[in-house]
């Protein structure tokens, strides 16, 4: 909410014990892999959406889930602002083709939300395109539940504090800066405009078939958590049975002669020059 303050340390220091937090992560990241097999033993369809404030963490949540999953079963979408083409189509349209096919689980890092969110405030849509969204949006995911895709909605939700951290902290790393754009720095002064539009988007789409679930992530290591054992819980799935593996005896050799190696072209030895 807007003017809500907080002195939390967002990486998580000040909530939980980083070693308490890997252990848990490590095994809800084993029963993804479980619900991954279910998936496609059972040829589930399941849609993942990632929402929230600029830098309140979807990112690294995301990486988290896919992390140790199978790309071709799991795979992230995040789609580029749309091409002329595109914004002549249907607006659902080019977020339709991405939907799973049976077997497979898709995680959108962004969503169609885009229109009630940067659309909207950013002035990139009109307002009767934004109305249209709101009123058509729940007949779209109420169209892919009742054709049983499996549809979680989540909004990462951050305090005003905590995100400036945040920003600061990608403004001062360079590994980081990439994630920092001209207009994530304008949603600080459009601070109170965006909240008024997830409220309006949450009136219209949180819905019986598509309800959203609002992660609180000033503390990272939870909100990962959280979210990660929540999808875990809202899904039916059960342990499939794998086939045991050996490793087979190596044949001998026939007398196979490897090539010089001079007839290769390697890439320079760059660690010898860190062993000095």
């Amino acid at each position: 909410m807007a003017g809500r303050k907080t002195t939390e340390d967002p990486g998580g220091a000040r909530g939980l014990p980083r070693a308490l937090y890997e252990s848990e992560l490590a095994r809800l990241q084993q029963e993804l892999i479980t619900l991954q097999e279910w998936v496609r033993a059972e040829g589930a369809r399941l849609v993942v959406v990632f929402e929230g404030r600029d830098a309140a963490g979807k990112g690294s949540t995301i990486k988290r889930v896919a992390e140790h999953l199978n790309p071709r079963i799991a795979r992230i979408v995040a789609l580029p602002k749309p091409t002329g083409r595109e914004r002549t189509q249907w607006y659902f349209q080019r977020y339709v083709e991405h939907l799973p096919a049976a077997g497979e689980i898709v995680l959108f890092d962004r969503s169609w939300y885009n229109r009630a969110g940067v659309e909207h405030v950013m002035g990139f849509c009109t307002k009767e395109e934004h109305q249209r969204f709101l009123h058509q949006c729940p007949q779209f995911e109420r169209m892919l539940v009742e054709d049983r895709i499996l549809l979680r909605k989540y909004w990462f939700s951050v305090s005003d504090a905590v995100q400036e951290q945040r920003f600061a902290r990608r403004l001062s790393d360079p590994t980081r800066r990439w994630k920092l754009s001209a207009m994530d720095l304008e949603s600080i002064t459009r601070w109170e405009a965006y909240s008024r539009a997830k409220d309006e988007m949450f009136v219209h789409t949180d819905t019986s078939e598509a309800p959203w679930w609002v992660v609180e992530s000033d503390d990272k290591r939870s909100a990962r958590l959280n979210m990660i054992a929540h999808l875990l819980s809202s899904v039916p799935y059960q342990a499939q049975e794998t086939p045991r593996l050996t490793l087979p005896p190596r044949p001998p050799a026939t007398g196979y002669q490897r090539p010089p190696r001079e007839l290769q072209t390697y890439v320079p030895d760059h660690a010898a020059h860190l062993r000095g």
